[in-house]
């Protein structure tokens, strides 16, 4: 049996810049069925979300799941606070983490594998502004090195 494949949903790419990702995990949602079938369309937004520790459960707020045409009564609310799917003590190390000042939990993507609705989440530090200036500066300087080298060949 092969590695199991992942198909990308949705991805959140403002992390990177705003944040150092330290650790990452990977989590179940709980989702409802015509959420199920908006997920496979495609149709999710985890721009504006946040995770939240409460009373032991990882919690998702802010994650954007458009309704399914074809599931009128049965559509959950867009905006709902999902509950995601961590072993115990993955969760009670996170939360000790949090604490500590300057760390915070932070969706990367979501995806399915094996059929399951599965997030990436990471534990980050917050990036200050001169640290987001020399990402970009590292960066021009890499593209440029890379047209460089084009630009001999």
């Amino acid at each position: 049996m092969g590695k199991s494949e992942k198909k990308l949903i949705a991805n959140n790419k403002k992390v990177f810049h705003d944040y150092f990702v330290e650790e990452t995990y990977e989590a179940g949602i709980v989702l409802h069925g015509t959420e199920v079938k908006s997920l496979r369309m495609g149709k999710c937004s985890i721009k504006e979300s946040f995770l939240r520790i409460e009373n032991g459960e990882m919690l998702i707020y802010g994650m954007h799941i458009s309704p399914y045409e074809k599931g009128n009564i049965f559509n959950k609310d867009p905006l709902r606070t999902r509950k995601l799917l961590l072993h115990k003590s993955e969760i009670y190390k996170l939360m000790g983490k949090v604490k500590e000042k300057g760390y915070t939990l932070v969706p990367i993507e979501v995806y399915f594998k094996d059929g399951k609705a599965k997030m990436e989440i990471g534990l980050a530090k917050g990036k200050k502004l001169y640290d987001k200036r020399e990402d970009i500066a590292k960066k021009d300087a890499k593209r440029e090195a890379e047209r460089e080298f084009k630009a001999r060949f």
